[in-house]
C-alpha cells in the first residue's frame, strides 16, 4: 500500500470543526459552546471529504466506510454504550445511585474520594479487561458521588477513566495486551511485569495528585436512604472483578436493578423498567453515532493510505546514531501515537501498527517485551488526550459534559506519559 499525507486531511477537518467551533463559540460568552455543534454533524464533512480522497469506484469506497463503521470492535463498543445507558438509567430510576453515594459517603473519608474512585476503576478494569465497561460500571457513582460532595467532577470523572485505563493497560485478558503481545512474539506475563514497572509509579503520582485536588464535602447521608438498593451496582462490581465479560456484566445488571426495583420500589412494573433502560439507549445516541462515524472515517484514512503515511514518516525521523535502542524505542512510541491520533481506538492502533512496531524493535535491538510494553502504554497515553476517544466519549455522556473538559483532568495518563517517557531516555527497565 502506498502512502500519502492527503489522506490525513479529512481527519484535520473533523478535528478543526469539531474542537475549532467549540473555542469559536467559547470566545463568544455562549454557553454550552462544544455542545453548539454536534460531533457526529461535525464529523460529517470529514467524511465526505474522505470520500472523495478514496481511491476506487464510489461503490468501493462506500463499502470500506460501511466496513469501517461495521468493524467486530466498533459493534462491541456500541452494544456497552447500549448497555451502560440502559444500566445507568435504571439503576438511577430506582434510586440506587442515591443508595450508592450514601454508602460510599459512609465509609470512605474526605480526602480518600476521589483516589477511592482511581483505586476501584483500576481494580476493576484490572480483572475485567475492558476500560469501556469499567467507565460505564463506575462513572455513574462517581457522578453521583461528585454532585453530593461538591467535587469538582470532570476531576472525578478522570480518575475513574485513569483507573480505567490504568486496568486495561495491565490486564492479561484486556484486547490491548493480546494485540500487543501477539504482534511482538512475547508472552503476556512478560509484558505484564514491565508494564507494572511503570504504571506503579504512574498510579501513585495520580493518587498523590487526586488525594490534594480536593477533599469531598461533608455529606449528611439519609436514614431513609435503603441502601439495599445499591445492591445492583455490588453485584456489577463483583462481577468485573470475578472477569466476567462486559456485556454479560452490563446485562445481568439491568436485570438485577429492574428486579431490585420490582421488590423494592412502590409501583415499579416492567413497563416502567422497559421505559427506562430505553431511555438509557436514547441517552447514548450521540456516543454510538459518533463511534461508527469515525470507525468508517479510521478505515478510509487507513485505506488512502494515511496510516502507513504517518509510519514511514516515523521510521525515517528516528535518529540512531548514539542510542540504536532508545531510538527505536522512541520511533515505537511515536508511531503508536500519531497512529492513535488517527483512529481514536487503542485496540485498533495497536493491531494496525503491530508489523511496524517490530520491525522497528528488530531494527534497532528493541526487546520484544519492551516493544509490546510501548505499545500498549503509548495507545493508553494518546487514548485520555483526544476528546474523540471512546473512553472520554462514554464518560462525557455519563456526567452530561463537554469531552474537551475531561481531557485535561485524566492525570493518569498524563503522569504515565512523563514516566514512560523518562523511561526510554534513561533506558530503563529493559525487561
Amino acid at each position: 500500500m502506498r502512502s500519502s499525507p492527503v489522506a490525513l486531511l479529512p481527519l484535520g477537518l473533523f478535528l478543526a470543526m469539531f474542537v475549532g467551533s467549540g473555542l469559536y463559540y467559547q470566545n463568544q460568552g455562549v454557553e454550552f459552546a462544544f455542545y453548539q455543534i454536534s460531533a457526529p454533524v461535525a464529523i460529517i464533512p470529514a467524511i465526505a471529504l474522505a470520500v472523495l480522497l478514496a481511491e476506487g469506484s464510489l461503490t468501493r469506497r462506500l463499502d470500506d466506510f460501511v466496513q469501517g463503521m461495521g468493524h467486530s470492535t466498533i459493534i462491541t463498543m456500541v452494544l456497552v454504550y447500549l448497555l451502560a445507558g440502559a444500566f445507568a438509567s435504571v439503576t438511577k430510576a430506582i434510586g440506587g445511585v442515591d443508595a450508592a453515594v450514601a454508602l460510599g459517603l459512609s465509609v470512605v473519608p474526605e480526602w480518600a474520594v476521589l483516589p477511592g474512585l482511581f483505586i476501584v476503576s483500576a481494580g476493576i478494569a484490572t480483572a475485567m479487561g475492558t476500560s469501556m465497561g469499567t467507565i460505564a460500571a463506575v462513572a455513574p457513582i462517581a457522578l453521583g458521588v461528585a454532585e453530593a460532595g461538591g467535587l469538582d467532577l470532570p476531576i472525578a470523572m478522570g480518575a475513574v477513566i485513569g483507573g480505567a485505563m490504568f486496568g486495561d493497560n495491565l490486564s492479561i485478558i484486556s484486547d490491548t495486551t493480546i494485540a500487543a503481545t501477539r504482534t511482538q512474539g512475547c508472552e503476556m506475563r512478560d509484558k505484564f511485569k514491565l508494564n507494572f514497572k511503570l504504571a506503579l509509579p504512574a498510579a501513585l503520582i495520580t493518587v498523590a495528585l487526586l488525594a490534594v485536588a480536593g477533599d469531598a464535602e461533608s455529606v449528611e447521608v439519609s436514614e431513609l436512604t435503603n441502601g439495599f438498593l445499591a445492591l445492583p451496582y455490588l453485584l456489577v462490581f463483583g462481577l468485573a472483578l470475578a472477569g466476567v465479560n462486559v456485556l454479560v456484566v452490563l446485562f445481568i445488571g439491568i436485570l438485577a436493578a429492574g428486579l431490585t426495583g420490582f421488590l423494592l420500589v412502590p409501583d415499579y412494573s416492567f413497563a416502567v423498567l422497559s421505559k427506562d433502560a430505553y431511555a438509557g439507549f436514547t441517552n447514548m445516541q450521540e456516543i454510538m453515532i459518533l463511534s461508527m462515524f469515525i470507525g468508517g472515517l479510521g478505515a478510509l484514512v487507513q485505506a488512502r493510505g494515511g496510516l502507513e503515511y504517518i509510519c514511514e514518516l516515523v521510521e525515517r525521523l528516528v535518529p540512531a546514531r548514539r542510542r540504536p535502542a532508545a531510538a527505536g524505542e522512541l520511533g515505537i512510541a511515536s508511531v503508536v501515537g500519531l497512529t492513535n491520533l488517527a483512529t481514536a481506538n487503542n485496540t485498533v492502533t495497536i493491531v494496525l501498527t503491530g508489523h511496524v512496531a517490530k520491525n522497528l524493535a528488530q531494527r534497532y535491538g528493541v526487546d520484544p517485551r519492551r516493544s509490546a510494553s510501548l505499545m500498549d502504554i503509548f495507545a493508553c497515553v494518546v487514548q485520555g488526550f483526544i476528546p474523540y476517544g471512546a473512553q472520554v466519549l462514554l464518560a462525557a455522556s455519563i456526567a452530561k459534559l463537554s469531552p474537551l473538559a475531561l481531557v485535561g483532568s485524566i492525570y493518569y495518563c498524563a503522569a504515565l506519559a512523563v514516566v514512560a517517557v523518562i523511561s526510554i531516555a534513561i533506558g530503563r527497565p529493559k525487561h
